[in-house]
């Protein structure tokens, strides 16, 4: 059995890179000017140089964030094996292993911050499609390109796969969750749905609870809670097999969506996206016109 610490020490080593992903995402800046004089220009050289030499780093970096996107992966997987294991419930597990706890939130705070980015740099994906279309033109004229080595083509595939979604690090953690249920099937699914649902309710008691939002020194207090509150009943709304909108779900979905809704929008806008686009459940019969309503 892996020791708390050494998962607590595993997951850490990942979250402190996640400010220095979120800094390289926010100022990314697109290779679109010089892809546009590229394309406008196919004759001149220089212009496909200049973009071609402005599109390789830029595809690096994508690369670094895809990379922290599977470690970040196998970091929640190690943190619910130990905040799902019996004999404890789910909420003794979070009482117990709060340090872990606060990882999970942690890593659910990056995940929600790094997608509200992505969403708004429409150029990640033009410079990676003008990339691939460079590199499968230069194959045939039989160029060897140092680029290669560091992005061959199975890598650039799952890159590929990874930036199409509108939110492609909550996608990796919904995935792994799946994953995590799916491979460990002698474990109870409440053990995963309940940790899960027991953090919604935690968060959204906070920011409802006047006591409480008093004393958040800062706004970022807030944001965060209201990332991690997010990003549990996506992960929730994925692994339970009736979804986190039905009337039986244990997520008030009605409390924590007002909870949001009673946020200034430019705060809450990306969460609320998210709840809309990245859930798999919003649009089932099951779920009541009334939640599907707030979320128009």
């Amino acid at each position: 059995m892996v020791s708390e610490r050494d998962v607590w020490n595993q997951v850490n080593s990942v979250l402190q890179e996640s400010e220095s992903m979120l800094a390289g995402l926010q100022s990314y800046k697109g290779a679109g000017q010089e892809i546009r004089d590229a394309i406008q220009n196919p004759s001149d050289l220089m212009h496909q140089e200049r973009a071609w030499n402005s599109v390789c780093p830029l595809v690096i970096k994508l690369k670094t964030f895809y990379c922290f996107s599977v470690r970040l992966e196998k970091a929640l997987y190690s943190l619910l094996t130990c905040l799902t294991c019996p004999p404890y419930t789910p909420t003794q597990h979070l009482e117990k292993e709060q340090a872990l706890a606060k990882q999970f939130a942690e890593i659910l705070h990056f995940t929600l911050r790094f997608d509200e980015l992505k969403m708004r740099i429409p150029a990640i994906q033009n410079d990676f499609s003008y990339y691939r279309r460079t590199i499968s033109r230069n194959r045939i004229n039989n160029m060897n390109l140092d680029i290669e080595s560091e992005v061959n083509n199975e890598m650039a595939n799952r890159m590929s796969l990874f930036y199409a979604e509108a939110t492609p690090m909550l996608k990796t953690l919904s995935t792994a969750t799946t994953n995590f249920v799916s491979e460990n099937k002698t474990l109870p699914l409440e053990n995963t749905t309940d940790c899960l649902s027991t953090m919604a309710s935690v968060c959204k008691v906070m920011l409802e609870t006047p006591e409480y939002s008093s004393r958040f020194s800062s706004e970022d207090t807030l944001l965060f809670c209201m990332r991690v509150m997010v990003g549990v009943i996506i992960l929730y709304d994925h692994v339970h097999p009736n979804g986190a909108f039905t009337k039986l779900s244990k997520i008030d979905m009605k409390g924590c969506i007002k909870v949001l809704k009673e946020q200034p929008i430019d705060n809450v806008e990306g969460l609320l996206n998210a709840l809309k686009f990245t859930t798999k459940h919003l649009n089932d019969e099951s779920t009541p016109k009334n939640i599907r309503a707030m979320l128009q």
